[in-house]
């Protein structure tokens, strides 16, 4: 357990966190070095160790955490990496350690620099949950609902109203509630205006199975995807490692294409996709749990920044500010990010007012921009996507098919595409000439070459 570190000199207050999932745990350790006393609030028993709960009905099914947020994350708890790993979290590089299938070709696996800890969502959840419950200045109410917000109408937020008849005071509140969260209502009733949305349905749909085995060529923890090619095809399988030796193995789609949650329909739907490699691991593995189904109908954004009027206590994170379309894996990463973005602002600001609100959202609107337009000029390339269409579209469809073409033969067009998808480099880096001309001349030799199979072992 590492050393928690004490609280700025000076110190007062109390602050309140709604959700105990990884934004609010985040948060709470931000606010334990700035406050005398933080609460976290959440509906939910807390498991004791790695298990699901009933508050994170996608905890079954596979979370990345990218390099950044593993790195964030480490910076809120010293030492977190280490004891993840100790508990059976294995390091993969995301390029020489993936099989992915993407536009009727493999990817070309090369040594990227790129790593990330593959694990369970629960296994994160539960030693981030321990670390944190370590902290003197941290309390944790279970099964505690929050029913709206108190405050002086108009000003700012001054706690928390719960389900029970209670209310709990604070200086400032922390909403990372989730998706669900109803703070616009809550505001509303403050006499606040709710912030606009951007949504982008997208109607996700995935089955998860937990297995023993081990996919063909990889003779160690990393990922397989296989993804048929829009706009005429909307499935896709994937199996992540995780701790213990095992595998969630994910199949899925957008707009209505569901894996069946009964075994031998779930084998089906994997054959039926274009490469063999999911299907395989699936008819060679063990099966240590029943598929089960999870739907992610649109994403969506709360523009905060966008306000003109907003109050001073409250700030919204996590999926309570955005919800990512989970395939992509920014949602945990992002939220570690506004974790780190909130510490800095309440030291720049010296308190939980007006201008500390405004400078958060500021700061987390640039983080959130980047990951939302990724995610959203990939969604749109299929036709049922609703929602702002983000400029040139068509452009930007022809670019990417042109990337992952060239990704099939070009280990420097996978180098900058994985730190480009990990957030470790600006999207603008595909673009640079000299990538532009790698990319183009990639694409085409790609056109002129068999796909390579999967079992080639990864340089080492």
């Amino acid at each position: 357990m590492q050393q928690q570190a004490a609280a700025v000199p000076g110190a007062t207050g109390h602050a309140v966190v709604i959700g105990a999932g990884m934004a609010g745990l985040a948060a709470a350790r931000v606010l334990a070095d700035r406050f005398e006393r933080v609460t976290v609030v959440d509906r939910d028993r807390l498991p004791p160790g790695p298990d699901s709960r009933r508050g994170v009905p996608q905890s079954a099914h596979p979370h990345a955490l990218l390099a950044v947020g593993r790195e964030a994350l480490e910076q809120l708890f010293p030492g977190l990496t280490g004891e993840l790993v100790e508990r059976g979290a294995r390091w993969v590089d995301v390029a020489r350690d993936a099989v992915v299938w993407q536009l009727d070709g493999y990817r070309t696996r090369a040594e990227s620099g790129v790593r990330m800890l593959a694990m369970s969502r629960p296994l994160l959840e539960s030693c981030v949950r321990r670390r944190l419950r370590a902290v003197p200045r941290v309390a944790v109410l279970e099964e505690t609902a929050v029913a709206g917000l108190t405050g002086r109408p108009g000003e700012r937020v001054t706690g928390v109203a719960l389900a029970d008849g209670r209310t709990l005071a604070a200086d400032l509140v922390a909403d990372a509630s989730g998706r669900g969260s109803r703070s616009d209502r809550w505001l509303r009733d403050l006499g606040f205006p709710p912030p606009p949305e951007s949504v982008i349905t997208v109607r996700v749909h995935y089955t998860t199975r937990l297995v023993r085995g081990r996919p063909a060529g990889l003779s160690g923890p990393g990922l397989v995807v296989v993804a048929e090619s829009p706009p005429q095809h909307r499935r896709y399988g994937a199996a992540f490692s995780v701790e213990g030796g095992r595998w969630l193995v994910t199949l899925g789609g957008f707009h209505g294409a569901q894996a069946p949650t009964d075994p031998a329909g779930f084998q089906r739907f994997a054959e039926s996709l274009p490469q063999p490699v999911i299907a395989e691991l699936l008819r060679d593995a063990e099966p240590l749990s029943d598929p089960v189904a999870y739907t992610y109908p649109a994403s969506r954004r709360r523009h905060f920044e966008r306000l003109r009027r907003i109050p001073a206590g409250y700030v919204a994170l996590g999926d309570a500010l955005c919800s990512f379309n989970p395939v992509y894996g920014h949602g945990i990463t992002v939220a570690a990010q506004e974790a780190v973005a909130l510490a800095g602002c309440l030291d720049r600001h010296r308190g939980a007012g007006v201008a500390m609100a405004r400078d958060f959202y500021r700061r987390t609107g640039r983080l959130i921009t980047v990951a939302w337009r990724m995610a959203a000029s990939t969604d749109f390339a299929y036709p049922g996507t609703a929602g702002p269409r983000p400029r040139a579209l068509a452009l930007t469809h022809w670019y990417q098919r042109k990337i992952f073409r060239a990704a099939q033969v070009s280990p420097e067009v996978v180098r900058t595409l994985v730190r480009v998808q990990h957030l470790l480099a600006p999207g603008s880096a595909l673009l640079r000439p000299a990538m532009v001309v790698k990319v183009l001349r990639g694409a085409r030799r790609a056109r002129r070459t068999a796909p390579a199979h999967p079992a080639i072992p990864a340089p080492r």
